[in-house]
């Protein structure tokens, strides 16, 4: 790319992460594919059908989660699947085994978070959950239970869920509407289409929204949402930012405010499946608006900003993996807003995840494929 990007990242490093009052969408900014290659693409850790989570360890490891329920720790080229995988994992359509993320002092406490469908407690079929464990001679110990969506469906969409720390050591998560939107997302009185904020311990922040509340499930830090698959800390900011599956059309990239209704399905950008109208509404009094949406949609999957100087045309924009068109998403961003998109690595398969790693290379996990390193040509 031939970018002059100097003044842009100067912006970013001062103040990206402005929210916007009107949302921004994508069809008046072009997709097109880099004029030039600049980097090859290396399998990391191959066969996986479903690499969902990414976590790199203090030795430079790495563990992966695969939505059939096995954990992958892989080291030294060699893939070692780590017991003791709850029995109460249950594999329901899209749910399964679903995100890793460590603990922000994992030298200090060992803790390994994990989110996946369980069956356990109320009703039958299964809802998300939230572990967190300890990895000890290649088996989980010391599991905990954080936080268990209830009731449990039968319907096998929307489970979320993916794991962020913010910079205070607060712990959030997501979990989808669970195919019931027209319930769960904006009745705070029950789980689903929910961003959730806990202490590393599963215990509930005293400053969270919705703690004196009655009937308020204490844990939801913002909702309004269907299914977010997708979310990370903001470099500079300490924001979290997630991304979240619209329907046919409106996914939606979004900044998580404390106690904010992002209006699904009251409000939305997208349309039912088969053509139909969901609302005629795009905004309403009182509820957020994303800073951006996808139509058509892209049904986007992982998201990380990149900082690392090895991809200096790449540094400070934001990545995110699409399912059904089979890239990488580049979005460039400049107060607040998307100013230009990119294709990378066209047609290598569902984009599941990306993630930046510590030795400073982006890593894509691709379903089918496994995990994929991005190398810059000039490496």
């Amino acid at each position: 790319m031939n970018k002059s990007k100097n003044i842009i990242q100067l912006i970013f490093l001062l103040g990206l992460g402005l929210n916007i009052s009107c949302a921004q969408k994508d069809n008046s900014i072009q997709v097109p594919a880099p004029e030039d290659i600049n980097y090859t693409t290396q399998v990391v850790v191959s066969d996986i059908d479903i690499p969902w989570g990414m976590a790199f360890l203090p030795d430079k490891s790495m563990l992966v989660t695969d939505k059939s329920g096995r954990l992958i720790h892989f080291k030294n080229g060699k893939k070692n699947i780590i017991a003791g995988i709850p029995g109460d994992l249950k594999v329901q359509g899209q749910g399964g085994l679903l995100d890793v993320e460590l603990h922000p002092d994992y030298d200090k406490t060992g803790w390994i978070y994990l989110t996946y469908a369980s069956k356990e407690g109320e009703g039958s079929g299964a809802n998300t959950k939230l572990i967190r464990a300890k990895i000890n001679n290649g088996s989980l110990t010391n599991i905990e239970t954080l936080y268990k969506a209830s009731p449990n469906t039968g319907r096998g969409q929307h489970f979320g869920s993916r794991i962020e720390f913010d910079n205070q050591g607060f712990l959030y998560f997501s979990i989808g509407d669970r195919g019931n939107r027209n319930v769960n997302p904006q009745d705070i009185a029950k789980d689903g289409g929910k961003i959730y904020r806990l202490n590393d311990d599963g215990s509930i922040p005293k400053d969270n929204p919705f703690v004196d509340k009655n009937g308020a499930k204490k844990a939801i830090y913002s909702y309004g949402h269907r299914n977010p698959q997708g979310m990370t800390k903001h470099p500079l900011t300490g924001e979290i930012w997630i991304h979240e599956h619209g329907p046919r059309g409106g996914d939606e990239i979004n900044i998580v405010k404390k106690g904010a209704n992002f209006g699904w399905p009251k409000i939305t950008y997208g349309i039912n499946y088969s053509g139909t109208t969901i609302t005629k509404n795009k905004a309403l009094p009182g509820m957020e608006q994303p800073l951006y949406y996808w139509i058509p949609s892209i049904a986007p999957s992982g998201m990380t900003f990149v900082t690392s100087s090895t991809y200096p045309d790449w540094r400070g924009d934001l990545l995110v993996g699409s399912l059904v068109f089979q890239y990488l998403e580049l979005l460039e961003i400049d107060k607040g807003k998307v100013t230009r998109r990119e294709k990378l690595l066209e047609n290598i398969g569902r984009v599941r995840n990306v993630k930046q790693g510590p030795d400073g290379f982006i890593y894509v996990a691709v379903e089918g494929k496994g995990i994929l390193k991005i190398i810059p040509k000039s490496s």
